[in-house]
């Protein structure tokens, strides 16, 4: 008997586009390059950052994005990006709030994006970069706006690695049984407590800059001293 197609209820889909979209105009709002955002920039990053995960998710799957088939995406992607906009200065003073929204909503995608690509058929390996894909892929359409480097490969983030942990633990919890729905949830919360636990604790991978003296200093022990005279 073949699994019926997993749908994403209207809710929760709406729930992550608007998380994103606050989370991405609190961003935008005390973003300081060369030049300050205005209110429609800090506006789109915030869409960006509500949608970006969606849209690249079923672009993957190649399927029609679900973002555009109703208006209440972008509906809800706008009001959230405004909201987060009027309540910058309030948000601002609560770090930790911005981090808490931030550990959802990569959880939300990552679950919704690892759920529908098993749901239509994908290999586990394959279902669990789509689904760490649609977790970063709002992010990364950020920073690239934005002009600034992706912070999926900052040392410190442990975006990809949050989200790929509990897609992981998602994908296989269904193959253990469990149901799709049941397996989303639970793999957003492995995946919003490790983001949570790696900016609490300052977890992170290796940075690559101590690998790259660790090779400089290697290949250095072999030239001769010169003096300073040459001799």
């Amino acid at each position: 008997m073949n699994e019926p197609v997993f749908i994403i209820p209207l809710w929760a889909d709406l729930l992550a586009v608007g998380l994103g979209g606050i989370q991405g105009a609190l961003f935008a709002s005390g973003f300081r390059g060369q030049r300050r955002l205005d209110f429609l920039g800090v506006a789109i990053i915030g869409i960006m950052l509500g949608m970006g995960g969606g849209l690249i998710r079923d672009l993957l799957l190649n399927v029609a994005p679900v973002g555009l088939q109703s208006n209440w995406y972008l509906l809800t992607a706008t009001g959230a990006a405004l909201l987060g906009m009027l309540l910058a200065g309030v948000f601002q003073r609560l770090n930790a709030v911005i981090v808490g929204l931030d550990a959802v909503v990569i959880g939300l995608f990552g679950a919704f994006g690892t759920s529908k690509a098993l749901s239509l058929g994908l290999p586990l390996v394959p279902a669990v970069f789509i689904g760490v894909c649609a977790a970063v892929g709002g992010g990364v359409l950020r920073d690239v706006l934005v002009g600034l480097p992706v912070a999926i490969m900052h040392v410190g983030s442990l975006y990809a690695v949050a989200a790929g942990v509990g897609c992981l633990v998602l994908a296989l919890s269904h193959e253990l049984g469990a149901s799709l729905p049941l397996a989303a949830v639970v793999g957003v919360v492995v995946t919003t407590v490790i983001r949570l636990l790696a900016v609490i604790f300052d977890l992170s991978l290796p940075e690559q800059r101590m690998l790259y003296r660790r090779k400089v200093a290697v290949e250095t022990t072999a030239i001769p001293i010169v003096g300073r005279d040459g001799e």
